[in-house]
């Protein structure tokens, strides 16, 4: 059963500052969620400074993140409607070009586009933790699914999704500053204590890796282990690109689906998705 960290006021907050502790116990009992227990984050022993630990059921991937969260108890208590989604598509539609050798290691790769976007801190965090959580659970270790975020602004489609040599795909990781090329990767992370480890033999042994390019050439992601430095997300980024790539064509759909509803809300137009062809 997924666990998640849920920051108490900005919840409390978003219903109205109806429940002290014990009612928000009992809401999330009717409602299907388990309070395991409220603490402090970090040192600061305050008030506001208190997070709440709650297990969601398992198959309730909607749930993993505050902005699931909050909604489905806003809809649950009847404070607030059910979005209407919308695709919006763009005056010129982002494509994605799948070579064939893709058959061969991870085939399927679906993608959107998410405009507009209005990132703070807590946005961003929660952004981060959502693709954590699926990917430690329904994504199955990112063996089955793994997701790209890109700032669409650093990058220029059309995009293409390839498999080649690992000798022959060549970029600067996330968070890192030297160029490496695909084997560099694995001799990198293998002798760390990462948490990107733990990732590696998902390709290590395959004659070809995958790798995500944009038009001019530029490598935007090793998937299943780390996207590129050059295409990251920061909160400054109003346009994100997501892309997925899979070995369960099933789970692909629905980890898309997850992360565009639960972050297309801050779009310029709320709700709104821009398909990628």
């Amino acid at each position: 059963m997924p666990t998640i960290h849920i920051d108490k006021k900005s919840l409390f907050d978003h219903l109205g500052n109806e429940y002290d502790i014990e009612g928000f116990r009992e809401l999330g009992f009717r409602f299907g969620i388990e309070l395991e227990e409220e603490t402090f984050k970090g040192d600061k022993e305050d008030e506001d400074n208190m997070e709440l630990k709650i297990d969601i059921s398992a198959n309730r991937y909607d749930l993993l993140c505050f902005e699931g969260l909050s909604r489905a108890l806003g809809i649950y208590l009847g404070r607030e409607e059910t979005p209407s989604y919308r695709i919006a598509p763009g005056a010129k539609p982002q494509r994605i070009v799948v070579s064939k050798e893709c058959e061969q290691v991870r085939p399927y790769v679906v993608g959107a586009v998410l405009r507009g976007v209005k990132l703070t801190p807590e946005r961003y965090q929660s952004f981060i933790d959502l693709q954590d959580k699926l990917h430690n659970n329904l994504c199955g270790k990112r063996k089955l699914v793994s997701i790209g975020t890109h700032d669409l602004d650093t990058v220029q489609g059309p995009f293409t999704y390839e498999a080649r040599k690992p000798e022959d795909i060549k970029f600067v990781p996330l968070n890192q500053t030297e160029l490496m090329d695909g084997r560099r990767v694995m001799e990198f992370y293998g002798s760390s204590d990462s948490p990107i480890r733990k990732f590696l033999d998902i390709i290590r042994e395959s004659p070809v890796y995958p790798a995500f390019y944009d038009a001019n050439g530029t490598v935007m992601s090793l998937p299943p282990i780390i996207n590129s430095e050059h295409s990251k997300i920061t909160l400054d980024t109003r346009n994100i690109f997501i892309e997925i790539t899979a070995t369960d064509l099933t789970k692909v759909g629905i980890v898309l689906n997850i992360m565009l509803t639960m972050f297309s809300g801050y779009c310029a137009e709320p709700f709104s998705v821009e398909p990628v062809e």
